[in-house]
């Protein structure tokens, strides 16, 4: 090792020098010598230089990931993460090296890293806190290599220019010979450590029978037929999901490498599928030509091929004819008549399924409840072509209920809730055992507060769609909010093994969390959240309130302050700043809500006065959510916000008008 090296290079995104010099610093407390680069500006051929010296000589390179490298493509930290790899591929595979730490919520499996960095143990030390067990563990690691670094005493490193350790003394390096015969028993003891707690490089082994549908290319010529190439790779997912056996991933995971051109290996492996099915569609009038290929992700082999020629008018055979086939090939054993599965709820209307596919897509992209009457409109363009259309009727119902939330008056709102609830009844009157018909009676069932028919919607649905992300994620949020925390957390985290690149599977996963009082797992789960979709704004007040109940107001001010001008963000800095002290500033922030609200979020006021010892007004402020049918009134039962008034004899009675289910 160069005399002017470290025993630790430290790597990290600029954003990230705080957490990294708290980590500098406990190891250097510790006797770890360690480099730690904190120059504002970082180039030129000698600086360079210095940089590949120091992580070519050094005994552990730790690369510091956050949210910060995940959104950052381009970074001088990429460089340094490059050259370590590198440096890998003359190295045994025994050999310890790599030792990545995450310093915030990030996931190790949608971090933008180096394949290389998954193979190894991940440490997570939120903020850059470093625990005893971790400088232990590098301690260990540095002796295991007979690195004269761990008899230093007294070994630092300076935060703005790198300085020599004591190991360089001349008594230090007589004595190590010394201290061979010992740092061999470190070494057998320590192999044994590593081997109990740090993962070795494993080949990528996914689920067995799992899958992922990518999106269609669209090779009609018509760029406006791409929700076509779209709805057909999507019908052909839920016809897949179908099969009990088979592993699906959700449509939000598959479709978000649209356009992207991904390697299928690192679409398997961010999804966590062992095949990938991809194809191409052709229209032209109501003829259709689809290509298929399924591929072994593990493997890179082409499994199986085919090209179809239909009349949409035989969409619905063509599907099973399809799914039928890649069950065969992941070798499935097929339960049942798939066909009777596949198809059942569907039409054999060519213009119906041409519309039901714009509603899909309209639905699935819209932005704001100002586009949902595209969706409504193609939906009930489907039903008006086959009267006999049970998914249309399943999908207007949802839609409609999605509507309800931003219904200008209470007429609306009231007139949006009879059609969901109408459509969901036809869809079940026409196709009873369709899961979708039963997750359309339970979304209007439960914002209608039939809180009893609901759950016993939720659960039909799951039974017949164990395998739907959408179902899984819907129905445990649901099942948490009643009170039945571990079904309901467990279903969400099935959701997102599903979805695993969805913001939304982490966001319900994360409430059923926080309404479990699981607060620190919550906290992770947001932020795993933030790092899929980081412009979502209420995922920062949702975390914000998961800090809150940890009580760690601080995170907790500084989560959601992060986004402004959303009513999620304003409620959490109302409870939190008030908790603080800051009186005037909690007061300002229901102030801009109810400015902009009005008496439309009277549950939300309540769970802040309710917070801010006010029991009275909390209690007037629930009885008027109750006259006005506020939506929030289904969190109610379980909100943590609302502890303070649970002994309230008036709580007791607006609970009791509300008849959650046991």
């Amino acid at each position: 090792m160069s005399s002017t090296s470290r025993a630790v290079f430290l790597s990290y995104a600029s954003q990230d020098a705080e957490a990294a010099r708290r980590i500098c610093e406990t190891l250097c407390a510790a006797g770890v010598d360690v480099f730690l680069d904190q120059s504002e500006l970082r180039g030129g051929d000698a600086w360079d230089q210095r940089i590949r010296r120091e992580i070519h000589d050094c005994a552990l390179f730790i690369p510091i990931v956050s949210q910060h490298t995940h959104e950052r493509l381009e970074g001088y930290f990429r460089h340094e993460w490059k050259l370590a790899i590198e440096r890998t591929h003359h190295m045994a595979e025994q050999k310890p090296f790599l030792v990545p730490v995450v310093v915030d919520g990030t996931g190790d499996q949608e971090a933008y890293v180096p394949d290389a960095f998954r193979a190894v143990q991940w440490t997570r030390l939120p903020g850059g806190n470093t625990p005893t067990a971790f400088v232990d563990r590098i301690k260990r690691l540095l002796s295991s290599e007979l690195s004269p670094f761990a008899a230093a005493s007294g070994a630092r490193a300076e935060l703005r220019q790198p300085v020599r350790g004591s190991w360089r003394s001349k008594l230090v390096l007589l004595a190590i010979g010394a201290v061979m015969f010992a740092a061999m028993t470190v070494i057998v003891v320590d192999r044994l450590w590593i081997s109990k707690h740090q993962t070795a490089p494993a080949a990528f082994a996914p689920p067995p029978h799992s899958i992922a549908v990518l999106p269609f290319v669209n090779m009609s010529g018509d760029k406006e037929q791409e929700y076509f190439s779209d709805g057909l790779a999507e019908e052909l997912l839920n016809s897949l999901a179908e099969i009990s056996e088979l592993q699906v991933a959700a449509r939000t995971s598959a479709f978000s490498f649209k356009g992207t051109n991904a390697d299928i290996g690192i679409i398997a492996r961010k999804l966590n599928v062992g095949a990938v099915l991809e194809g191409s569609v052709r229209r032209s009038g109501n003829t259709v030509r689809i290509t298929t290929q399924l591929i072994n992700a593990v493997t890179g082999f082409h499994l199986w091929s085919h090209t179809y020629d239909r009349d949409l008018g035989d969409v619905l055979k063509l599907q099973t004819e399809i799914a039928t086939a890649v069950a065969s090939t992941l070798k499935v054993t097929l339960l049942g008549d798939i066909a009777a599965k596949v198809e059942l709820g569907g039409t054999r209307n060519p213009a119906a399924f041409d519309a039901y596919l714009r509603a899909v897509k309209a639905f699935s992209l819209r932005h704001d409840a100002k586009e949902i009457p595209t969706a409504l409109g193609a939906y009930s363009e489907a039903v008006r072509l086959d009267p006999h259309y049970a998914l249309a009727f399943a999908g207007r119902s949802i839609a409609h209920s999605v509507a309800v939330g931003d219904a200008a008056t209470t007429a609306e709102a009231r007139e949006g809730s009879d059609n969901a609830l109408a459509d969901a009844r036809q869809a079940l009157a026409l196709a009873p055992d369709l899961a979708q018909a039963h997750l359309a009676l339970a979304v209007v069932s439960e914002s209608t507060f039939n809180f009893t028919q609901a759950s016993a919607a939720y659960e039909r649905a799951l039974a017949l769609a164990p395998g739907n992300a959408q179902v899984l994620r819907l129905s445990g949020y649901f099942a948490a909010q009643m009170g039945h925390f571990d079904a309901g957390v467990a279903a969400a985290r099935r959701g997102v093994a599903l979805d695993p690149l969805g913001r939304q599977s982490r966001s319900e996963l994360g409430r059923a969390l926080y309404f479990a009082r699981r607060y620190e797992e919550a906290i992770t789960v947001f932020a795993e959240a933030i790092s899929l979709e980081p412009d979502f704004k209420s995922t920062y007040g949702e975390r914000g309130l998961a800090y809150y109940g940890l009580g760690d107001l601080q995170r907790a001010r500084a989560s959601c302050e992060t986004k402004a001008d959303e009513w999620g963000i304003q409620q959490c800095l109302a409870v939190v700043y008030y908790k603080l002290g800051r009186h005037a500033d909690a007061e300002a922030e229901f102030a801009k809500m109810k400015a902009a609200l009005g008496d439309d979020f009277a549950y939300q006021y309540a769970s802040i006065f309710a917070q801010w010892g006010k029991p009275a007004q909390a209690l007037e402020w629930l009885e008027t959510a109750l006259r006005l049918r506020d939506p929030g009134l289904e969190y109610l039962k379980t909100d943590p916000l609302l502890d303070p008034l649970r002994q309230e004899a008036r709580f007791q009675a607006i609970e009791r008008e509300l008849k959650f289910p046991d």
